[in-house]
């Protein structure tokens, strides 16, 4: 049965209603997601913390339904993606990233240490190949990934996001440069079941002390 919408999407959850309401869904409403609703979770994704302040994730939103035959078939034709009204992709590029470094630098920085940052970010990744630094990217898209599932959640948007698809045919497919890395598939949407309930490990299982 379709979950509980009654909520309106003005009236965030906070981080732990978020956490503990959200399933990965995968039959979804046909409801069109609202432009203003969609730049909302994106303005929430992009606060996530990234090192060196690179923040090399990318999102292409595909809501043209040719292209989400497209992913579906690029993705083991999981249902989802053809269910939701809009599919989110995270990929990382970090040539690009690295080319435009000056952006990510604080603008209070005074312009000689401005320039000393960006120059040492360039060095850094510099020592690597670039096969390395784009998994090295795609780690840290994988963070930006939880702040999305979670901020659609909080806005009344549900998600599966997905690691099984062939990347080089959503590359092609979306016209992506070759060497960026995928971590990921979203799609998102209202839910139109409940989903799996919550059967995770209790904290005595994956803390302890030391």
């Amino acid at each position: 049965m379709p979950r509980d919408m009654s909520y309106e999407t003005t009236a965030l959850l906070d981080v732990k209603e978020a956490a503990a309401r959200r399933r990965s869904i995968r039959d979804f409403a046909p409801d069109a997601i609202p432009e203003g609703d969609l730049d909302a979770i994106l303005d929430v994704v992009r606060l996530a913390p990234s090192a060196f302040n690179v923040q090399p994730w990318r999102f292409v939103v595909v809501r043209d339904p040719g292209l989400k035959a497209g992913l579906a078939e690029a993705a083991f034709n999981q249902r989802q993606v053809r269910s939701a009204p809009a599919v989110l992709v995270l990929y990382t590029d970090m040539r690009d990233a690295l080319a435009t470094v000056e952006e990510t630098v604080h603008p209070g920085m005074p312009a000689e240490k401005a320039a000393a940052a960006a120059a040492h970010v360039r060095n850094l990744f510099g020592r690597q190949s670039p096969e390395q630094q784009e998994t090295w990217a795609a780690g840290q898209g994988y963070i930006a990934l939880g702040y999305l599932l979670l901020a659609a959640e909080a806005h009344g948007y549900q998600t599966s996001p997905m690691t099984g698809f062939e990347p080089a045919r959503v590359r092609t497919l979306l016209g992506l440069p070759e060497h960026v890395q995928i971590p990921a598939l979203v799609a998102i949407g209202r839910g139109a079941e409940e989903g799996f309930a919550h059967h995770r490990h209790p904290l005595g299982r994956i803390v302890r002390a030391a």
